[in-house]
């Protein structure tokens, strides 16, 4: 596939390297990185990625606070897309998760595996979400 040089990439350019549908994580692992090394040169360092994490989750916050909770959304606010933004932290999860080694699919598998055995009948029994 051939790319413009960098230099000359410009706003409108789009780059989609594979089609996005029903895409598993393991696939979404490899196109981030595939697109990190390509067009985004390299990775930022992992503290860095970790906080750049922070602030796209406090960016989503700031939008479930304002249509979902009791702020008023400001002018400023009222363009952001809650959708973008929940992207905008998976893409950066999956950053830190390709840095580190992590395999999401199968940590999110093994997580899955804890829940099931330590909450089996902790919701179930929950009183505050059986009224």
């Amino acid at each position: 596939m051939l790319r413009k040089p960098r230099a000359s990439l410009k706003s409108h350019d789009i780059f989609t390297p594979f089609t996005i549908h029903n895409m598993e994580i393991k696939e979404a692992q490899q196109q981030v990185d595939h697109w990190i090394k390509t067009v985004g040169v390299r990775y930022f360092s992992e503290l860095t990625n970790m906080a750049i994490l922070t602030e796209e989750v406090g960016e989503l916050a700031r939008i479930m606070a304002r249509k979902y909770g009791d702020q008023s959304f400001k002018e400023s606010d009222k363009h952001k897309d809650l959708a973008d933004e929940m992207a905008d932290v998976l893409w950066v999860l999956i950053c830190l998760a390709n840095q580190t080694g992590v395999d999401l699919t199968e940590a999110l598998q093994k997580n899955f595996e804890k829940k099931n055995i330590r909450d089996a009948n902790r919701h179930k029994d929950n009183p505050k979400l059986n009224s």
